[in-house]
């Protein structure tokens, strides 16, 4: 899950902008969620150029699949780094992971997300 207190996902299959953040303005990700059921949720996320998730607790274990090559910045607790992805090249996390997720790239970026519940 994206956010320690859970999220309001809409019905699978829509597309939702969150809220603006307070302070400087930042163009949030689009999710889309596309499953959620007692074992996974699985949502893509489309970030425009600069987009942001906002800052997140991972509650669950989860998996990244890249649709999209190219750069992410991860704002994390112990400072700022870069992860470079590749369309199609997956990796995985355990819960309890802090970040916020921009776009470094000129480009729309996308990635699906599957969430493991159990």
């Amino acid at each position: 899950m994206l956010f320690s207190k859970g999220p309001r996902h809409p019905p699978a299959g829509r597309r939702v902008r969150r809220e603006q953040p307070r302070g400087p303005t930042v163009q949030r990700a689009e999710s889309t969620l596309q499953i959620d059921n007692d074992t996974v949720r699985v949502t893509e996320w489309r970030f425009a150029p600069g987009a942001a998730t906002g800052y997140h607790r991972h509650e669950y274990d989860y998996v990244v699949v890249p649709m999209t090559t190219g750069r992410l910045l991860l704002e994390e607790p112990g400072g700022k780094r870069y992860a470079e992805l590749k369309a199609g090249v997956s990796y995985s996390r355990s819960a309890g992971v802090e970040h916020d997720v921009v776009n470094a790239n000129d480009f729309t970026f996308v990635f699906v997300e599957i969430e493991i519940k159990r």
